[in-house]
Order: C-alpha cells, then structure tokens, then sequence
C-alpha cells in the first residue's frame, strides 16, 4: 500500500517581492502513516465509557430524540436532545475503525473496520454489544487515507493522517498564474485517489434518520451498506441478529446511500445510480445519471432528486454545482438545471426547502418550490458545514466546527438553538 498519498490544501504564498526572488508560501497537508492492528486488538478495543468531547466529528444520525454523532475512526457519541437548547452527553461508545451507524427499533448498527457491531440501545445510560459479524468489510477510507483487512492473517493495514504546516522558498516567476496541479488553492498528488423516525414499508419497527453523507441505510428487513465497490446487505429480520445477505457489486467510486421509498439512490464519483427495491433481498440497477468526476452525495422528494458536485479531496474533478434531476422516468433521469456552489457536501431536503452545506463557506437555504427558479433565502457563512438533517422544526448540522442546531420555522433565518463545540487545532 502506498503511504505518501498527499492531498496539499495550500494558502496563497505570502510574498511576491521581486519577481525573480524566492518567495515563501505556507502549505499544511495530510501525511499519512501506516498503521496495523490486529482484528483480536480491535475488537476488544469496543467500550462504553463516559462522554467524550467531539474532536474530529463525521457522520450524524437521529432517532427518538437521541443524536448519534460520529468520532472519525474513533466511535459514536450518544447525546440526549430531548431539549435541543440544550443537549446533553450520554456516553461514548468507543468503537475502533467507526465511520457509520444506522439505528433499528432499539439496535444501534456501527461499523468496525472490518466487522458489523450491534448494540442494545433500550437504555441509552447503559448501552449493551449485543452482537458482530466479523470479516464483512475488506477495505475502506478515512480522510482520503485507505484501510484493508487481510483475513489470512487477521490483520488490518491503516494510515494514520497528521496535518502537518511548513513555510517553503518558492520561485516567484513559477508560481505566478495557475500551473500544472494548482486549482483554487488546491494541489491533487498524483497518487492521490424524513425528519423523525420513520416507517419501514408498512411494518412496526421504526428507523432513524440519517444525513446524506451517509454509507448506511434501512428498509424493509434488511440493512444497506456501501463501501467504495460494493452494495453488502445484511437481513435484519430479528434486529439484535443481522446476517450477511447478498453483496452487490456497482463499480468503483461509491460514495453514499439514499433510500427513498421502494427505491435506492447512490452518490458516486461518477454519477447517481438508480435501484429498484421491490425485492429488497436483491436490489437492481434501473440507471445512471453520469457526470464529471466529483463527490456526490443525493436527496430526493417526490420526483425530482437533489444532487452535490463537489471538487477536491480524493474525488477530483474542479465542478461545484447542485443538480436538479428529473426522475419521473426512473429508467431515463434527466438533468432539469444546475445552480453554481462553492464546494458543496452534503444536502437535506425539507420541502419546498433545500439546505446545503458548503464546506469552509458555510450554510445555505434555499426555496425548491420552482426547480427552474431556486432562490437562496439565506447564507450563514461563519462556520464550516459538513452535512444536516432537517427535522420538523429544526435543523441538525455537523461540520470541522462541531454540532449545530437551528430552529428551522422560518428557512430565510435560522435561529441557533445550541453548538456542541470540537476541540483540536484550528488548522484540522
């Protein structure tokens, strides 16, 4: 495995006194190093213990009035926001190679590296593993950084991502205008690669929600999960027992999963696919809608379906757009219009409101009433967005500046209810 991966987020240089000069320029970059566990050392690494500051936050998850916040690689915060003034930590479930999480009846389903975790959540105080299957997950990524399992030897092979800063010479006369590899301030390494808890097809179990960044998803009596190739389903008939189900193979690229009524619609580098969910044991592939090669998280309301073009990181690519898509014909998407973004990630939709988040540019809603038409009714640019949920009346938000809720009455003014700070460096 390569270890030199680099993805370079590059501030402008500081200095361009005399053309011919060196001048100096600030770079901070992700280095990555390898790192190995053992698959025993990462299963007894499963632990509930107490709260634990948010330090390097992902995903988000809701269910029952409880939020899920994922710690990259590290496991799950349980916070109680049965006052969402004022959210309360719960616990920490440590879970070792965690990056998504969905939530049944009263299982909680993680990933851990290379095994499936459930857990009994009847008590959020007093959390319960209840269950694994192991060898499910070859291999995946975090931060652009990339894991594999060897099952032979019971091993699996990480890399660990550091931020590091350094002030270079540079030659003024090369770095004036744009060159080979530099876009907006970014260099590409060659080698880089409903609100609420909500019915599943008419039965009385109860899922929770997830945000659109999400690998994740439920319907029916099955469990979805997606890594960068393949659709690997588990039958969770009886949620404190999933099994392995059918694994689907959809090509390279696959970023998320969203279901939307007997449908699936996935987010890739290279388009949205489409799946027929009839028989949910064996999802089938209706279509594709192809672009250029970005990070593609999707959401969909009735027929149309709401999609992020972002550049950067490991996707490649220099489109930041949305994309509205007409999916009347499920068999034949078509693209209604597109509305230029910064660097757009993830997306919820409340109708007739759009919330997107925009990276280090902040929070946007807009009005969807008319898809030719979309209107931007506020832009909250001081803080850095990740991915939301919109629920009912609120809005949940997770980004590099940790936890937000709003209260969503009125989309043209989001008004902060509560934030659930991080703590690490500035720079991360």
């Amino acid at each position: 495995m390569k270890t030199n991966r680099l993805l370079l987020l590059v501030l402008p240089f500081l200095s361009l006194a005399g053309c011919t000069d060196n001048c100096k320029e600030t770079r901070t970059f992700r280095r990555y190093s390898p790192v190995t566990f053992t698959a025993n050392q990462l299963r007894q690494g499963v632990q509930i213990v107490p709260p634990q500051a948010l330090v390097n936050p992902g995903k988000i998850y809701t269910k029952d009035q409880y939020l899920f916040i994922n710690e990259l690689k590290e496991g799950i915060h349980i916070i109680d926001n049965r006052n969402p003034s004022a959210p309360t930590p719960v616990a920490f479930v440590r879970i070792p190679g965690n990056g998504d999480m969905a939530v049944r009846d009263n299982i909680l389903y993680a990933d851990s590296y290379m095994d499936l975790v459930a857990f009994d959540i009847s008590n959020p105080a007093s959390i319960k593993p209840i269950n694994r299957v192991q060898n499910v997950f070859p291999s995946g990524s975090f931060e652009g950084g990339w894991w594999s399992f060897d099952n032979t030897n019971q091993m699996v092979y990480d890399q660990k991502v550091s931020y590091v800063t350094e002030t270079v010479d540079t030659n003024c006369e090369e770095n004036v205008g744009p060159t080979a590899g530099w876009v907006t301030g970014v260099f590409f390494n060659a080698q880089a690669s409903s609100a609420g808890s909500d019915k599943s097809s008419g039965s009385s179990t109860t899922n929770g929600v997830a945000g659109s960044m999400a690998r994740f998803a439920l319907y029916n009596d099955y469990l979805y999960t997606v890594n960068q190739s393949t659709m690997q389903l588990f039958d969770i008939k009886n949620p404190a027992e999933p099994k392995v189900g059918n694994a689907i193979q959809m090509g390279w690229g696959i970023e998320t999963i969203f279901p939307y009524k007997d449908k699936l619609f996935i987010g890739s580098q290279t388009g949205m696919f489409i799946y027929d969910n009839t028989n949910p044991e064996k999802p089938e592939r209706l279509s594709v809608f192809q672009h250029a090669r970005v990070c593609d998280p999707v959401v969909v309301h009735d027929n149309l379906a709401y999609v992020t073009l972002r550049s950067g990181n490991q996707c490649g690519g220099f489109t930041n757009q949305l994309d509205i898509v007409d999916i009347s014909d499920l068999a034949n998407p078509r693209l209604l219009k597109s509305y230029p973004m910064r660097n757009p990630h993830g997306l919820g939709v409340a109708y007739p409101n759009l919330f997107i988040c925009e990276g280090a540019y902040g929070l946007k809603s807009f009005d969807i009433a008319d898809a030719m038409n979309v209107k931007q009714l506020q832009h909250i640019d001081d803080l850095n967005a990740f991915d939301v949920i919109p629920l009912e009346k609120s809005l949940l938000m997770i980004g590099k500046d940790g936890f937000y809720q709003f209260d969503a009455t009125n989309p043209r003014q989001l008004r902060p209810l509560s934030h659930i700070p991080i703590s690490r460096p500035s720079y991360y």
